[in-house]
């Protein structure tokens, strides 16, 4: 019991480390980095290929190993109607309308997707997106049934074989 003795003990709770609106914002500037990272491979031509690591089973050994894989990743930006590039922004698998009504810019070449895209990034880190993401986020969450009151998909029915013959009668 000596050496507990020579200890501090105090009374004391982990603080949490950040808040949902903070997570929500990391993960959308990640997301909007690597958007950057492959416009500049474009932009050189290059390939960008971002892994993610995945812990695997051996089948021969039964030993679990960790390897790297490489991520699916798709543009956020296209080639319009009129020959320019337009970008949008995903949270998830939801468009984010950057501007009340309006889900695409409007770019003329790659060089101006990347500066977009890191204009982007600075008003998401800033947190002037806030509001947006909340809104996309509750739509998300609201598809998997997490909030209060969201409204569950009801199975089809489909009338009575009987009912659609005297229909079609």
């Amino acid at each position: 019991m000596s050496g507990l003795n020579a200890l501090k003990f105090i009374a004391s709770k982990r603080q949490q480390d950040t808040s949902p609106a903070h997570a929500r914002r990391q993960k959308l500037s990640a997301k909007l980095h690597e958007q950057i990272q492959m416009a500049k491979a474009v932009q050189s031509g290059s390939e960008f290929v971002p892994v993610k690591v995945r812990t695997v089973r051996d089948d021969a050994t039964g030993e679990m190993r960790r390897v790297e894989i490489p991520k699916r990743l798709k543009p956020w930006w296209w080639s319009g109607d009129n020959g320019k590039l337009c970008i949008t922004v995903r949270y998830g698998a939801r468009t984010l309308d950057v501007v009340e009504g309006k889900n695409a810019i409007e770019t003329d070449t790659i060089a101006g997707v990347i500066t977009t895209l890191e204009v982007l990034r600075a008003a998401v880190d800033a947190g002037e997106l806030d509001a947006r993401i909340e809104a996309v986020s509750g739509l998300v969450k609201a598809a998997f049934g997490k909030e209060e009151g969201a409204v569950k998909k009801g199975k089809l029915k489909l009338p009575l074989k009987a009912a659609s013959q005297a229909i079609t009668a």
